[in-house]
């Protein structure tokens, strides 16, 4: 039984999905299960996958769906139904989690409380320079972050690292009260919690029909109203983001979200299960 189910929502992005991959081979908390929830059926993605259940660094489960478009509320359903440990992680598949950012989430974990981490947005460049073997030595995490503070300070907008503050490691617990917010805010890419959390709510609503809102903001404003509470990991559980153009998000999903708000009604119909309560 593991201690926590790692979830990693994919979209066709096989390169940065090997090198998240990789990256969780070398986490120094070891009692993990690795759930891959694609959107999609890509064949390169399944091949990644095999050829990784092959080497047995950690229990992986790929879930799969037809390519609808955007459902990716549906396939992270699924992911929950089939978590095969109490405590969930959230991330994508196109983040590069630290070697410590399993150790960060479960052992800060809480009663009742959601865990909101951030994100380094990496440059093009720096992107495009991560290689599964910078990642197996670490020397991401070393030399990288000398790049991402010279980078952070690059005048050239197009080559600019933005939240370059987020890529550094604060353990002392007072310093870490002054930097961080008590009341933090979920980043869909970064975050965990109970699992039971999220039955009460009924999961991720799968009437989101696009990118932004249902993965991060409709799940907070729900839990909220639960009374969930929400704890910063913020320069702790660190990740890298690989650069990719802005994602545009649906102005559906805007209004839709707004209409939950009005009803609040924190247990959405179409979510883990499909019954009202």
């Amino acid at each position: 039984m593991p201690d926590t189910s790692v979830i990693i929502s994919v979209y066709n992005k096989i390169r940065e999905l090997e090198l998240s991959l990789t990256a969780l081979s070398v986490q120094s908390y070891k009692n993990f299960e690795v759930i891959i929830a694609e959107d999609g059926r890509n064949e390169e993605v399944k091949s990644l996958v095999n050829g990784l259940k092959s080497k047995e660094l950690f229990p992986v489960r790929h879930l799969t769906q037809d390519d609808k478009g955007f459902r990716k509320n549906r396939i992270l359903n699924e992911s929950v139904r089939n978590a095969g440990s109490d405590y969930l992680i959230f991330f994508d598949g196109d983040c590069i989690p630290h070697s410590d950012f399993v150790k960060a989430h479960f052992e800060n974990r809480k009663e009742n409380t959601v865990l909101c981490g951030r994100r380094v947005n990496l440059t093009k460049s720096m992107s495009e320079k991560m290689t599964k073997e910078r990642i197996l030595n670490l020397d991401y995490q070393k030399t990288g972050l000398k790049e991402i503070l010279f980078s952070s300070l690059n005048k050239d907008k197009k080559d600019f690292s933005f939240n370059a503050e987020e890529a550094f490691i604060f353990r002392n617990k007072f310093l870490r009260s002054l930097l961080t917010n008590n009341d933090e805010h979920i980043l869909g890419c970064n975050f965990s919690l109970e699992k039971s959390l999220l039955e009460k709510i009924n999961g991720f609503d799968e009437n989101y029909e696009g990118p932004g809102l249902g993965e991060d903001s409709d799940i907070e404003f729900r839990l909220r109203l639960i009374n969930a509470e929400f704890k910063s990991v913020r320069n702790l559980a660190i990740q890298y983001h690989m650069f990719h153009p802005k994602t545009v998000e649906e102005a559906s999903n805007m209004d839709y979200f707004n209409k939950v708000k009005e009803r609040k009604e924190f247990y959405c119909t179409n979510g883990l299960n499909k019954k009202t309560v």
